[in-house]
């Protein structure tokens, strides 16, 4: 048995020794440097800037997955890399935008709820990388930490752009951190966009729509970028709420089936 660990350890130095893929690494590099950047920009009390830098570390990280699957590059040191990066930028920078920006008054009550963000994340992160291979493709078990990370940057620019009053802030964040702890932990399922029928042909009425959508997004960028991400972090819980009949009638067909073949045996 110990042989066998040794063999695959030795397996893995050698596969790590004989190189690393560069371009989604690089990606994914450039995710954690606009994270890191992000950080910076909330130390020196840029919260506006620190938010435009998590939503471009948001966009290099749907890339980086993306360019790994269409260059035949995957590898277990990119996903590990990845989950490492979300950490710092998804996690630690949004959590310690929040407690700069809103939380500070509370005290201790402010940065726990602040580390309640990162703790769920990180948890959200493990749960990933190990259902990876046994949960539906089309389907994230849980809110995606960069689609919170998204939310709450959303935030910051909505509040940033009409001015509202700090007191009001405040009490929002604190609010928006516990819900977005929660959903990155629950079961609720949110859709990934890796369908591949995304990319295939698609009626014309499709394209008219997107185009009538980015219309819509650079005449009002801050305000619907905002209604984008709440309407994404809530479709979860409307999701499963709408879903409950189905699961019912599905549970209830399984227990007769059951009933009956007890019957019979």
């Amino acid at each position: 048995m110990n042989s066998e660990l040794n063999e695959r350890h030795v397996d893995k130095t050698e596969s790590i020794k004989r190189g690393i893929y560069i371009l989604p690494n690089l990606v994914t590099t450039g995710s954690l440097f606009a994270g890191f950047y992000s950080l910076v920009s909330t130390l020196n009390g840029n919260f506006s800037a620190a938010a435009i830098w998590i939503f471009i570390s948001a966009i290099c990280d749907g890339l980086d997955g993306k360019v790994a699957r269409m260059t035949g590059t995957t590898s277990k040191f990119g996903v590990e890399y990845d989950s490492l990066a979300d950490l710092v930028a998804f996690g630690v920078t949004p959590g310690l935008m929040m407690y700069a920006w809103a939380l500070k008054p509370f005290g201790r009550l402010g940065w726990l709820a602040a580390f309640l963000f990162v703790v769920c994340g990180a948890l959200r992160l493990a749960r990933f990388n190990v259902q990876v291979n046994t949960v539906e493709s089309k389907r994230f078990v849980g809110l995606p930490i960069p689609a919170a990370a998204s939310a709450v940057a959303s935030t910051v620019l909505l509040f940033h752009h009409f001015g509202w009053p700090s007191s009001f802030k405040r009490l929002a964040i604190i609010a928006l951190i516990y819900l977005l702890a929660f959903l990155m932990v629950s079961n609720f399922r949110y859709y990934s966009f890796k369908d591949p029928a995304l990319i295939r042909r698609q009626p014309f009425g499709f394209l008219l729509l997107a185009v009538v959508l980015l219309i819509v997004v650079a005449a009002e960028p801050v305000l619907m970028i905002f209604a984008i991400m709440l309407t994404y972090v809530l479709s979860g819980p409307v999701g499963f709420v709408l879903g409950w009949p189905r699961r019912r009638r599905l549970e209830k067909a399984v227990h007769k089936g059951h009933e009956a073949s007890h019957r019979e045996g």
